[in-house]
């Protein structure tokens, strides 16, 4: 564990809790322990099989043991793993280097207690087998066919996101959309297409704001995400209401053939 940055915070019966402060880290120990429990039992039809759910997001440490909405989330997802099954979120897909992003498929939604929008679980393919081929096909294909585009609009300028691409927002100029106000986190929020969707990730300290054209309610994002509409505007740490500097456009359009 520790030879890839990690360290067990606590045993519990047969499971054991750890903490890593990257996601790329957590995600190889998971696949090595499920690979070495593979070997080790090789042939043998009752072997040992542990099964793994692993979460990406702020916690609260104390000398023993950890705690918060990201330990509750990964407690959620290794009841619903199944023996050797690695289990992750959309969320923290999203934070993986793009080669073990693509390593990971989307599986289903979840509703989690005490969390306002559904969880979308997904499954890590640990094994090098025809799964993880045809998951590589499969987000090729959906990315080649998609029909629509997003466009974000900020300070005169428009920015497209295409299917299976994303786009990182804030105020570091290393982002693709640089937003340079103070309600602005550095690295504040991701907007990336999924399927037939676009989908924005929080990632801010004072959360992401939605609210669609022609609605008077907004929704706010606090290290969430949601699928976004056919058009509306989004604020970066403050009502998009209000507009402003912190405020951008988006809006659904149809691919140019």
């Amino acid at each position: 564990m520790q030879a890839v940055g990690g360290e067990v915070v606590k045993t519990l019966g047969d499971g054991m809790i750890c903490e890593f402060r990257e996601p790329d880290p957590a995600f190889r120990a998971a696949c090595e322990m499920l690979q070495a429990a593979a070997d080790l039992g090789a042939g043998d039809p009752a072997s040992l099989r542990i099964k793994i759910g692993f979460n990406y997001g702020p916690v609260l440490v104390t000398e023993d043991d950890v705690f918060g909405d990201t330990v509750n989330v990964c407690a959620r997802l290794v009841s619903l793993a199944n023996p050797a099954q690695v289990l992750t979120t959309r969320q923290t897909v999203d934070a993986l280097s793009p080669r073990l992003r693509a390593r990971c498929r989307d599986l289903y939604a979840t509703q989690i207690r005490g969390r306002g929008v559904p969880v979308t679980v997904s499954e890590v393919i640990w094994h090098a087998d025809a799964d993880l081929t045809k998951v590589d096909l499969t987000q090729a294909e959906l990315a080649g066919e998609g029909d629509w585009v997003l466009k974000l609009s900020y300070a005169g300028d428009s920015f497209v996101v295409e299917p299976g691409a994303s786009v990182r927002i804030g105020r570091d100029a290393s982002n693709d959309v640089v937003v340079p106000s103070d309600h602005a986190s550095r690295m504040h929020a991701r907007v990336y297409g999924r399927d037939a969707q676009f989908v924005i990730a929080d990632q801010s300290s004072n959360g992401t704001f939605l609210m669609a054209d022609g609605s008077s309610r907004e929704l706010r994002l606090r290290r969430e995400q949601a699928v976004l509409g056919e058009r509306g505007w989004i604020g970066l740490g403050k009502t998009a209401g209000s507009h402003g500097d912190h405020v951008l456009r988006y809006r659904l359009e149809r691919r140019a053939r």
